[in-house]
């Protein structure tokens, strides 16, 4: 079970997801525990099972435990974060703005990892999720803390695909039943 595998259940008019599937995981500029991190949270925002599966088994021989929970973790608690927060600036009443979230968040201050790599999982997972507001605060945070933009936009290279490999897997699961 592999990145390999999850390339191979692409089918034929996805080339083009293959092939970034597979420059992606390759090239990038990240640590391996960026990318792979990065990749795990993508995953899990997806739902995508052979998605979810194919790269939780490969990322468990780069990541500690340690980095594996973080990278779930960031999945989760932006999965709660990017509609609250997207729905607040949707509303587009100033009101909101002043009211606490009163929401627990404390993952994000002590996720079991360097936080700017926990950071960049958020990104990527609010890149995936659409929300604005979450993007660009992850992203300013990262870049206050010394994160490169080139680290960033690969982040956000791995989300897309990830997404893309998603999307395709789930739409031929749908025609195939």
């Amino acid at each position: 079970m592999s990145i390999a595998v999850l390339k191979e259940a692409l089918p034929g008019y996805a080339k083009d997801t293959k092939l970034n599937l597979g420059s992606v995981t390759t090239t990038s500029s990240m640590t391996q525990q960026q990318l792979w991190g990065t990749l795990v949270a993508s995953a899990y925002t997806t739902k995508q099972p052979t998605v979810l599966r194919e790269i939780v088994e490969e990322a468990s021989q780069h990541l500690s435990a340690e980095a594996l929970e973080a990278a779930k973790a960031a999945a989760s608690i932006m999965a709660m974060n990017n509609i609250y927060y997207r729905a607040k600036h949707l509303i587009g009443d100033a009101a909101y703005e002043s009211l606490p979230a009163r929401l627990r968040m404390q993952v994000i201050g002590k996720p079991g990892v360097d936080k700017a790599d926990f950071e960049l999982w958020c990104e990527a997972v609010s890149a995936i999720t659409g929300c604005g507001v979450c993007l660009e605060s992850h992203e300013k945070t990262l870049v206050k803390g010394g994160m490169s933009r080139e680290n960033i936009h690969d982040a956000l290279r791995v989300a897309a695909v990830v997404n893309a490999a998603a999307v395709t897997l789930n739409a031929e699961e749908v025609l195939k039943a």
